[in-house]
């Protein structure tokens, strides 16, 4: 049996550490939800449908790799401890993949880019669940403090927002910019090459640094028993983890809300270009717009929860995220929002899109905190931590559904008939109008049904904290 940590208050320097190993997910995440579909469809020429359907199919794949990551993490032993020889050896493979994907070879036919586009993607994303998936676990090891953990998770979500936004802005501002070849810049295949070799060395550096920064907490950490358990063992564990109540609703609130945003950011250059007709530095300002609602959530998710319980707060982020973000959709529909590419307009869309991020960012972070919480709930019924466990079927859960997002924007452009290497001004008012309802229906829809599961978690800060003064047994009273 793990010890159960102590309710330690960690020092700035491990939760920077904790935090900065998310800007490698970040910039994959924001390349594949935003970038990829695009890149693939409206570069490479290849029909969004199946596109999103490669896509889905890999994070299908990778969720199912997930659980063995996790059993692999939780019964390495040596003088590393469990996670951070996978942490160490995720850096170089994720580099490659990185480079490999937004390099496809020139003059293969659909089907072989398609074949393509599936093995560098899903070697991505194998790779940085090597780092990720041992990295997360490590937080409900550093402390058991209810507050503490929101604190740990809030910087592990700002680090992934701003590496990932980070990348958008530079992509934007930097190597997609129009020029005399590309009247539009996302357009350009030469862009995204040298945009992917700085996110491959920024990825590397994210990876190794968090993890030497992380090394002398190693010592801290609950020790491991002698003997991992068998691969059967480890299964059946994964098993009670996903019948775990606790665990089950935030896997059904995490289901609506990763479709939910799968779908938004893989549609979001579709809609910046040919709905609300953003210009070059529209997109600029959209990357800051969005990196300061970022930052409002790591300050504001931890103060609301400080005296109060998580799930509550989840829910009330995740509402306020659904109707933020639909609703310029559906007022423009009606003709009640300000005319496209007008700078009121922008102006206006930005102020919602920076504070619908706070919410939306704000009830991950609290998702993220809650899911820690569940490990010592399993452990008082149990007897065991499984920390890889419960992380690995968080990611096999997101990753499944991520699929759905990426699967439901290609089927979404394909209901609305949307055209290849298309230019904004150029697509019919009808098509655009389609786009539009189905994209805010579908956001609304979703992402409400996630914020009622947040309301469902069977558990808050008093139940938590004699639950770990019960697991400390004599020595915490002492």
């Amino acid at each position: 049996m793990t010890a159960t940590p102590p309710p330690r208050r960690l020092p700035g320097r491990a939760r920077l550490a904790f935090g900065l190993g998310s800007i490698a997910y970040g910039i994959k995440d924001n390349g594949f939800a935003t970038f990829l579909l695009l890149f693939y469809n409206q570069v490479m020429g290849l029909p969004p449908d199946r596109v999103g359907a490669v896509i889905a199919l890999v994070l299908v794949v990778e969720a199912f790799a997930d659980p063995l990551v996790g059993f692999l993490s939780d019964n390495t032993r040596g003088k590393w401890g469990r996670r951070h020889p996978w942490m160490y050896a995720s850096a170089l493979p994720v580099a490659a993949g990185w480079l490999l994907l937004w390099n496809p070879p020139a003059g293969w036919s659909p089907d072989a880019l398609l074949g393509y586009l599936f093995g560098a993607a899903l070697l991505v994303r194998l790779a940085l669940s090597m780092f990720e998936i041992p990295s997360a676990a490590l937080g409900p090891e550093l402390s058991s403090d209810y507050d503490e953990r929101t604190k740990l998770f809030a910087y592990r979500y700002l680090f992934g927002w701003v590496g990932g936004l980070g990348m958008l802005f530079l992509a934007y501002a930097v190597f997609l910019r129009p020029d005399a070849t590309h009247a539009n810049g996302l357009q350009n295949a030469l862009g995204y090459s040298h945009w992917a070799l700085l996110g491959a060395v920024l990825m590397v550096l994210s990876i190794l640094s968090s993890s030497l920064m992380l090394h002398p907490e190693i010592k801290y950490l609950p020790p491991a028993g002698a003997r991992g358990e068998s691969l059967r063992d480890h299964f059946t564990a994964f098993g009670r983890a996903v019948a775990n109540r606790g665990f089950l609703v935030l896997m059904v609130a995490g289901l609506f809300a990763y479709t939910a945003q799968g779908t938004s950011f893989a549609l979001s250059n579709y809609l910046y270009a040919f709905v609300w007709r953003f210009a070059d530095m529209d997109y600029q300002l959209l990357a800051l717009a969005l990196l300061i609602g970022a930052i409002g959530a790591f300050f504001l998710a931890p103060r609301m929860t400080r005296r109060g319980d998580k799930r509550a707060v989840a829910g009330a982020f995740a509402l306020a995220n659904a109707v933020l973000l639909s609703a310029p959709y559906f007022l423009h529909l009606l003709g009640l929002f300000p005319p496209p590419g007008e700078r009121q307009t922008i102006t206006l869309l930005l102020v919602i899109f920076c504070v619908n991020t706070t919410a939306g960012v704000g009830a991950f972070i609290l998702g993220a905190s809650m899911l820690s919480d569940v490990v010592e709930e399993s452990e008082r019924r149990t007897g065991q931590r499984s920390e890889g466990v419960y992380f690995a079927g968080s990611f096999f859960v997101q990753k499944l559904v991520g699929g759905l997002g990426a699967l439901f924007a290609g089927l979404i452009l394909k209901a609305a008939d949307f055209p290849a290497n298309a230019q904004p001004g150029s697509v019919p008012d009808a098509t655009i109008e389609r786009l539009v309802l189905i994209f805010g229906v579908t956001v609304f829809v979703v992402y409400g049904l996630g914020a009622l599961a947040y309301r469902r978690f069977p558990f808050g800060r008093a139940e938590h904290e004699a639950r770990i003064a019960a697991l400390a047994g004599p020595d915490l009273a002492s």
